[in-house]
């Protein structure tokens, strides 16, 4: 369907689904792109996993998630870098030319946030040449500030740019995902700013929803149950000239507890409802 050329499944949100069902969801549903995290595409088999998908004609809108470049300590350092190039290398392999990477929080026993940042640049630059030889792009993915104790200490759109701004924006990109940054007062300014500078790379919704879950990684949730503006933040990515696919990632229980193909349905009435038309 027309409707949803662009709309992309990422599989955290069908986490009860393996890849093969997460490919075939797609299929049955009309929704032509799949952005797949790496567990399941390790559960797979990496090959086995870029076959099925090219064999069901889908495309895979990003590779979820390199990152965690945060580590202090040499052994920290070496396994984070290591297992970043495993994710280049997969990304190429899939066919995709986007990687998301969160970029880590603080290390174990230390309170030093700006050194932490620090390291995020040091390893990047030592990163971008090898993602370039395979043709992969990294994405920096702003995470709430809640988050950025134990997952991500760039908690803004803005300090992903500034963050990629040493790098050419066909080596480091960013990603806006409507959970994380919805609330920044800057968003606006951000995302223009991401256009002019070509770094606006990827585009995935969700929702926002209260109470909190206690666990926090689980209170995102289908578009329209929650607190987030879509069409208005949709549209300040539309004018910044995003054409790209637009992922729907969500982690909540009771959306991984629900029918698969429900879930997806349900998906794209909302997607078609409040993203589309803003798009």
């Amino acid at each position: 369907m027309a409707e949803s050329s662009r709309l992309s499944l990422n599989t955290a949100t069908t986490k009860r689904w393996s890849l093969e069902e997460a490919v075939d969801g797609c299929v049955r549903a009309g929704i032509p792109a799949i952005g797949p995290w790496r567990d399941r595409v390790h559960e797979a088999g990496l090959e086995r996993a870029a076959s099925m998908i090219r064999a069901a004609g889908l495309e895979v809108s990003s590779l979820c998630r390199g990152g965690f470049l945060t580590a202090a300590d040499a052994e920290g350092r070496e396994a984070a870098l290591a297992d970043n190039r495993t994710a280049i290398l997969e990304a190429e392999t899939l066919g995709t030319r986007d990687l998301y990477l969160v970029v880590g929080g603080l290390p174990r026993g230390s309170k030093d946030v700006v050194a932490a940042r620090q390291r995020v640049g040091e390893h990047l630059a030592e990163l971008v040449p090898f993602a370039r030889d395979h043709g992969v792009r990294m994405l920096l993915e702003p995470l709430h500030p809640m988050y950025a104790a134990d997952r991500a200490v760039v908690s803004t759109l803005g300090q992903a740019l500034d963050m990629a701004a040493p790098f050419d924006p066909a080596d480091v990109a960013v990603a806006v995902d409507t959970f994380h940054v919805w609330w920044d007062p800057e968003l606006a300014e951000q995302i223009a700013r991401a256009g002019r500078e070509r770094r606006l790379a990827s585009y995935q919704v969700c929702d926002f929803n209260l109470p909190i879950a206690a666990d926090a990684l689980l209170s995102r949730g289908m578009m329209g149950d929650g607190v987030i503006d879509f069409p208005t933040i949709t549209g300040w990515v539309r004018d910044a000239g995003y054409e790209g696919p637009i992922e729907v990632e969500i982690f909540n229980q009771e959306v991984w507890d629900t029918d698969g193909d429900k879930t997806l349905a349900v998906m794209k009435e909302r997607y078609e409802e409040l993203v589309l038309p803003y798009a």
